[in-house]
Parts: C-alpha cells; structure tokens; sequence
C-alpha cells in the first residue's frame, strides 16, 4: 500500500467508499462521522486562518482564565470561538480585496476565495492551544496561584512564564514523539474529536433536503434551545445544578442529607439539569463510547455506593466520623478546618516542630479513598497498557509503520509533506534546557533541583504513552497526579513549592501532550497539512501561554483576598475551588510528606497497597480474554477506567458524574442502538450545540448582570438546600452550625 503514487490516493478516495471498503476505518463511529475525501488544493495557512486563529486564541483563554477563579467555574470550550469564526471568516471572504501581493518574492493574497472547512479547522487549532483537556486554561496557572495566592509567595514574572511555557512546549515534544503510535494507528480514535468534524460538517457541507431537520438546522435549534434554558441553572434558578430532594423530604436528618446531598454528600436520589455541570468533570457524555460510560459507571457503584458508606458508617475507616463524608477540606483531629500557616517556615518549608504542637492533618472519608483509587489508577493503566497494547507497541516501533496497514485517512494524509521528527525534538531539548536553568536561577522559588526535574522528565516520558492510549480509544484520561505527588514528596519532604513543579513537570506536561495529540488527529481525519498543524499549535502556544499567565498574573494582584475564602465577603465569587484542591495536595504531598500520613504508623498508611492491588487486577481479565477469545465482551473490561469512576472527587461531586452515566447511557447506548440513523446524523451535533449554547449565556449573564453584583436571592439560587450534610456524627466533635453527638 506503502509503495503506491501518493498523488493517485485522493483521486481515489474521492470516488467513493463503495470502491475502497476494504480500506474503511474499523471503528464504526469513525466510518459514520469521519469524511473520507479530501481537497487538496484548499488553502489552509491565509491570512484570515492566522487573524481569527490568533484573535481566537487570545479571547478563549482569557475568558476561561477569568472564569476558572469563580466558585462555580465556566469552562468554554473552544466550539464557542469555532461557531463564532463562521460568520466573521464568510465576510473577510466577501470584504477583502482579491488581488495578489509579493513579499520577498512571496505572493499571497488576503483573500484567496471562499472561506473553507480547512482554515476553520486551523483557526479552531489556534483556539485549542494552550488549552488542557477538560481543563479550560494551562494546569501550571493552578501552580502559579497557589504559589503567590496562598503561600504569598514573591515570584518573579519571568519565572512564572518560564514554567508556562516550558511545560506545555514540553508536552509538544511528547506528542511529536508520540505520533507513530497515537495519531496514525486507525485504533487511536480519539472520540472527542468526532463532535468537532459533525459540527465541522454540519457547518460548511451542502446536505440534500430530506426528511427532517438538516445538521445545520438542528444545530441551530439545538443551541437556540440551550442558549435559552441555561438561563435558568446559570441564574435565575440555581438550584438545578444540584437538585437535592432528599433533603428536603429529611430537613432534620444528618444521615439523610450526607446520603442524599448533591453538593456535600453522596447524592444518591439528586441529580443535575445544568448541561455545564453534567460535562464539568469527565467532558461531555455524548461524545464517549458506551463500552468506557459503562467502566466508569460500574466503578462509581462500587465506590459511592458500597466501599464510602462501608467505611463511613459501618467500620469508621479513618476516624471517618470526626469529618464531613465528602469535602475536599483539609482538618485537624477535632473535626476543624487545618490553619497551614501555623506549620510554614518562611521560607515556606515544614515547620517540624510546629507541627508537632498543632497536630496531624485528617482528610475527609471520601477524599482519603479517592487518593488510594489514584494509586490503584496509576499502576493499572502500566499493567493494562503492557498487556493489551503491548505486542502493537512493539511492533510499530520495529516497523516505524512502514508495512502497517492504513486506512483511508491515512493513505490520504500521504499526500501531504510531514514535519520531520527532530522538528519536534529541537523543541524538546529547548524546553528541558530553559527548566533546569530555572531551577538553578530561582533555586529558592521554586525548591526543585536540578535532579528533580530531570526525573520529572523521566516520569512524564514513561507514562505519556500508556495513558494516552487509554485516553485515545475509551475518552477518558487517567491520570496519575497523586503518585507523582507521592513519588516527589518522600524524595523531598517539607518542600510544597517542590512538589507542586515536580507535578507539572511530571503529570502535566503529559496532559498538554495528550491535548496535542488529540488536535493532531482531528487535523488527521479533516486533512489539514501536518506542517501546517505543527505551526499553527506553535504559535498558538506561546500566544495562549502568555495571555494566560498575564491575565491570571493581574487578577492575582489586583482582586483584594481572591482565593482566600476566611478573608472574603461572604458573597465573593472568587474563592477559587478547582485552585483550592491543588493548594491542600501541596500540604498533603509537599509540606507535610507522605512519609506521615502513608508511612508506617501514618493513618492512611494501608491505602499504599492499592498500588499492588491496581497493577494486579488488569492480569485476570488479559487471562480470561486469551482462554476465551471468542468473548469479546472480556476486552471491553478495563481497569484503568473502573478506577477512573472515582476519579477527580473532589472537587467533582457524584451528582455530577451520575448525571454524565446516565446522560451518556441515553444517547450512546439506547439511541445508538435503536436510532442509529438519527445517531449518526445528530448526537455530535448535539453535543456541539450543547456547548455552544451554554458558553454564549454563560458568557452573557456574566457581563450583563453577575459582573454588577446583580445577583437573585431567593429559595432557588441557594445550592443544595442541604447545610447538615458537611456536619460530622462521632460523639463529642463540635463544630459550627452542627448538633453535637453525645
């Protein structure tokens, strides 16, 4: 196949899939989705791709930097700024003089023709940039906060864009790395990325008038539709977000509230009507297939509503009682909220002694099992990946692809130049060099050494692939943040500041890869130029890093107490939370060590052996699908992504992700199943249209009234309804607005 005139590949293509089923992509969802033709003779890299790309890019990261301080956080998603492009891009078309200008012997026009699906889809790379999976902004931001808005830290502008940058250049070299093995293998689907070519398709396509809506209409409709109702969740009724009504039938009951609270407790009964809180954590359910919903629904069972309540009510695991069952807090053996700054050096080291007079640090039931679930998640994605994936592992590095089998995404993809691998590692080298001159030149800042990070390196390169395989055909990314916490705090105990750049240099260096990746192979099935993919994250990049940095440098100096919820007004918006829980890991892991807590004589010390138990349990399942190869059901059981059920708790609550089960359950399962035509043709639009409509209200009801304090106050914009479910049951343990147990 290798050897045949790439030139002849589109041709071909174009003729038809009837002629080339053979070559048809294996996975279904992509055959359904996926165009396979291809023009080659679009321009892609125009002078409007680069205007609306660089103008996307800067406003969807300040918007999402902006918005991730907020108590209820709004990720927008870069469909927003891709709607947002079509209209502006058909007028550049229609506005813009046509004639041919030479710039050094260059010649170019500004406007080449029609505006086309392929500068949409780079100008939506541009938006991507910088952005984290799931996460709205750059992960090191959350490192910058906590440095300077709760250890106060003095840290220096340069240093803090230098963390920026190197960290998410870094995952770029790992994704240009990566390529041979997550991109171009027909397996790797990536099934996030079928939502943005339905909307793609449905935007920029010519559909036959049938019966029914066209894409295009039910997009329209669709997010008219969601624009409209978030409304409601987003301001004048709150109360959707988590509709606990156990509470209400119970307003007495601890019991009842901690089982029944969305907000503050297990949420058994309560659910979600707030499209933005069903993708909040785990992305939009629409878009992940129904062999991944169903791992992560049979892990959050058994979690929250087996192993929790056993250890809460039934064994007291952890002193449970003594705390909240879900809080992300962190507390002192009393029952109260645990003063870090009691135990700081300043020079924001462990104060041993201090510590020792004030007392251990206690987490709540459900956060100190969601820590062991992260150890079991992280050795099983290892064991998982080495078994199943393996021997194709081994193979394509043997190979380099040359006599592997392609599909017709790839044979079209063959007519394009590639970028050279050393493109990539000249980017590599550069990034690792400017790091370990940080940690000699802020030394003090950021307490990493120069060994440090090059295991942080070391770690990230390990596990870039193992993870990004998980992530590439189930839609979920198992993350491993709490070992690397782990690993870094018994090398270098004391040292928060440490620990938290051994975290981004270790873990989220690999989160940024994997975002790379994902946007490679969307410009895989929309065939875009790999050259033209590789300059447009570049630049994107450095443009989405240092608007990032700066505009969560000005809010950090300039909004009076932000983050620091004992100082704040009580009806202050900006207490931070997603910032919050990487604050209480730089206590946990950094400060304080995991030599006390998981230690021996340390109280959460048999939560270590999950990380045995994790890299065991994918081996019976691998076992049982070789002894019955018939049943393919067996391979559908995956590990990693049972753990990954109870991953992100907190800040995620279990409203949040039963609501994503069973939003997923509806659509990808009974619709796909029963309605596959209607599936084909809406679900990814819908999704789509979802995001869009909830990212314009959300938007607009920020400038227009939250931003002027005009906000409702009545029954329904109080969260939850539930104020006992935070309250602790052990006898004597008193704390405010909490009956005490005698």
């Amino acid at each position: 196949m290798a050897s045949k005139n790439h030139t002849d590949v589109p041709e071909k293509a174009n003729g038809g899939a009837d002629e080339h089923s053979e070559e048809r992509c294996s996975v279904e969802e992509v055959a359904l989705v996926v165009p396979e033709t291809d023009d080659p003779s679009l321009p892609v890299m125009t002078f409007r791709a680069w205007f609306l790309g660089l103008i996307t890019c800067t406003l969807l990261i300040f918007l999402n930097t902006f918005f991730t301080y907020r108590t209820q956080p709004l990720i927008i998603s870069a469909i927003l700024m891709q709607i947002a492009a079509l209209p502006i891009g058909r007028f550049m078309a229609a506005t813009l003089p046509r004639r041919e200008y030479s710039l050094l012997g260059w010649r170019f026009s500004l406007n080449p023709g029609p505006f086309n699906i392929k500068e949409h889809v780079i100008i939506t790379i541009f938006a991507n940039s910088g952005v984290s999976y799931g996460g709205g902004d750059a992960y090191s931001i959350g490192a910058i906060t906590v440095m300077k808005g709760y250890y106060k830290q003095n840290l220096s502008f340069l240093c803090a864009l230098l963390i920026v940058l190197t960290t998410q250049i870094l995952g770029y070299g790992w994704a240009g790395m990566l390529r041979r093995y997550l991109v171009d293998p027909v397996e790797m689907w990536w099934p996030s990325n079928l939502a943005q070519v339905s909307l793609f398709r449905a935007l920029h396509e010519r559909e036959v008038k049938t019966k029914g809506f066209t894409r295009m209409q039910f997009f329209l409709i669709a997010m008219a539709a969601s624009f409209a109702y978030y409304a409601l969740p987003g301001y004048l009724f709150p109360i959707l977000t988590f509709f606990s009504w156990v509470c209400w039938a119970w307003p007495r009951s601890i019991t009842a509230q901690q089982i029944g609270s969305g907000y503050h407790g297990l949420g058994v009964g309560a659910f979600t009507l707030d499209w933005a809180g069903i993708c909040a954590y785990h992305g939009s359910p629409l878009v992940t297939p129904w062999s991944s919903i169903l791992n992560v629904g049979i892990g959050f069972i058994m979690f929250i509503y087996i192993i929790v309540p056993l250890c809460y009510w039934k064994f007291d695991t952890f002193d449970a009682r003594k705390f909240p069952i879900f809080s992300n807090q962190l507390f002192t053996r009393t029952g109260q909220s645990y003063d870090t700054t009691k135990i700081l050096t300043p020079q924001y080291d462990l104060n041993v002694a201090a510590y020792d007079s004030y007392g251990k640090l206690y987490l709540s039931p459900l956060f100190a099992l969601s820590i062991g679930s992260g150890f079991a998640r992280f050795t099983a994605t290892l064991t998982h990946v080495a078994l199943f994936h393996g021997s194709d592992i081994l193979k394509q590095s043997r190979s380099a692809m040359k006599n592997a089998k392609l599909d017709i995404h790839a044979k079209l993809m063959k007519s394009y130049k590639q970028v050279p691998q050393w493109w990539y590692l000249i980017l590599l080298a550069g990034s690792i060099i400017l790091s370990l001159v940080m940690s000699f030149v802020w030394k003090k800042d950021v307490q990493l050494p120069w060994w440090g990070m090059l295991f942080a390196f070391a770690l990230a390169w390990i596990v870039t692939l193992p993870i990004g395989v998980i992530q590439a055909t189930t839609n979920q990314q198992p993350g491993y943040d709490i070992t690397a916490e782990f690993i870094i705090g018994y090398i270098l105990p004391g040292k928060p500041i440490a620990n938290l750049l051994f975290k981004i240099y270790g873990r989220i260096s690999t989160v940024h890869a994997l975002s790379f990746l994902s946007d490679l192979k969307l410009g895989h099935y929309m065939k875009i130029p790999p050259r033209c993919m590789y300059t447009a994250q570049l630049v994107g990049t450095f443009v989405a890093g240092t608007v990032n940095l700066a505009v969560a440098w000005w809010m950090l100096e300039n909004i009076e107490n932000i983050c620091d919820v004992d100082a704040q007004h009580p009806d202050s918006p900006w207490t931070c939370p997603k910032y919050r829980v990487s604050f209480d890991a730089s206590v946990i892991w950094g400060l304080i060590g995991p030599r006390r807590l998981f230690g021996p004589g340390g109280l959460y010390r048999n939560l270590v052996w999950l990380f045995l138990i994790g890299a065991v349990l994918p081996v019976p399942v691998w076992v049982l699908s070789k002894i019955f190869p018939e049943k393919k059901w067996i391979l559908l059981i995956n590990i990693p992504v049972i753990a990954y059920g109870f991953a992100g708790l907190p800040p995620a609550t279990p409203t949040n992700i039963a609501s994503w089960l069973i939003t997923g359950t509806i659509f990808n399962y009974f619709v796909f199943r029963y309605h596959k035509r209607w599936w084909q043709r809406y679900n990814y639009v819908l999704s789509a249209a979802l995001d869009a409509g909830t990212a314009f209200m959300g938007v607009l009801l920020f400038f227009a009234l939250q931003n002027e304090n005009r906000d409702l106050k009545w029954w329904g914009t109080a969260l939850d309804h539930c104020p006992l479910a935070k309250c602790p049951t052990a006898p004597g343990i008193a704390v405010k607005g909490c009956p005490v147990f005698k």
